[in-house]
């Protein structure tokens, strides 16, 4: 069956329902739904000089591969007109529902898989809804306790312990039992859609030279070491902690199929810097494929048309590549 992925298209005033838009450049082997308003969409293909082109009404029951110049459009109006990188509160919400019929449908099986476009989380909150970031909205949607983010490039994946958690919190959030739970997912995330039958972890330690024996700090001795000799207990394939300034070097990066780092700033740089615009954020332990593209909404060049759309592609390729994992490794089973 042809795979269904629901692209959502983001904070409207941003570059997200612009970049959507390259998906309906060439034929390809899936079906692509636009999640959004089509008035918006209809707009912006007059504005970026494809007036030719056709938008058809998404339709559940009909699964038609990706034709060029037609774009596939589950149709969900924003409540107030939308001005090219000028962010309303008023749409908050409407950004939000968006989200929410992506995932109710993933959770049904009506998708295979979801790629997000950036929304603007200030925004968000603005509107009055509480919102942290598409991989904790997800989480609660689902009903799931933990969830892992995970960025990927050629040659390097990156998943984190902690995400959104301030450098004064870090070492009270990282306990022995998160280590755990992260890893756990990460293990089986690997074998089930990245066809890594006995995946190779390598994991960074909290502080500089991973605490230099206690010396620069106790959190490896207290609380990695201890989890990640428990996990090996439970038969996973683990290195470290290791000291981040060195781990990210081609010979280890090679050895592994990913280096879990400890928070957001200490992996993240070294993907980016590695991938950027040809990188992929992936929410682990949903109940469904979740990818992202990488980069923010990028209000400054919305409607302009030359936002970079390099990362969407990996984006919905990785998710492809996850549907195609998991079939495999369910024909196993």
């Amino acid at each position: 069956m042809i795979p269904r992925l629901a692209i959502t298209t983001g904070e409207p005033a941003g570059i997200g329902p612009e970049i959507a838009l390259a998906l309906g450049d060439k034929a390809a082997e899936a079906q692509y739904v636009l999640i959004g308003d089509r008035r918006l969409i209809e707009r912006n293909l007059r504005e970026s000089g494809r007036p030719d082109w056709k938008v058809a009404e998404y339709d559940p029951a009909v699964r038609n591969a990706q034709e060029p110049h037609v774009l596939t459009v589950l149709d969900i109006e924003a409540p107030e007109k939308v001005e090219h990188g000028v962010l309303n509160k008023n749409n908050g919400k409407y950004v939000t529902e968006i989200l929410r019929r992506a995932g109710e449908g993933a959770l049904k099986g009506e998708f295979d898989a979801i790629v997000t476009c950036p929304v603007q989380k200030g925004i968000i909150c603005d509107a009055g809804i509480p919102f942290t970031g598409h991989t904790e909205f997800f989480r609660d949607l689902a009903g799931v306790r933990e969830v892992v983010m995970m960025l990927a490039t050629d040659g390097l994946r990156v998943p984190l312990v902690t995400t959104h958690v301030p450098i004064r919190e870090l070492a009270d959030t990282i306990t022995s039992d998160l280590i755990k739970r992260v890893v756990r997912i990460l293990n089986s995330s690997l074998i089930e859609y990245f066809d890594a039958p006995v995946p190779r972890i390598f994991v960074c330690g909290l502080n500089p030279h991973a605490g230099e024996n206690g010396h620069l700090g106790h959190e490896e001795i207290d609380t990695i070491i201890p989890a990640l000799e428990d996990l090996r207990k439970e038969g996973i394939d683990l290195a470290g902690p290791l000291p981040a300034d060195t781990v990210f070097q081609p010979k280890y990066m090679e050895q592994a199929d990913s280096i879990l780092a400890m928070y957001h700033d200490q992996g993240l740089p070294v993907l980016k810097y590695r991938g950027f615009g040809h990188a992929v954020n992936i929410t682990l332990g949903l109940p469904f494929i979740r990818t992202s593209v990488d980069h923010g909404t990028a209000l400054d060049l919305a409607g302009t048309f030359r936002a970079d759309t390099g990362s969407l592609f990996y984006a919905v390729k990785t998710a492809l590549e996850m549907v195609q994992a998991k079939k495999k490794f369910e024909s196993r089973s």
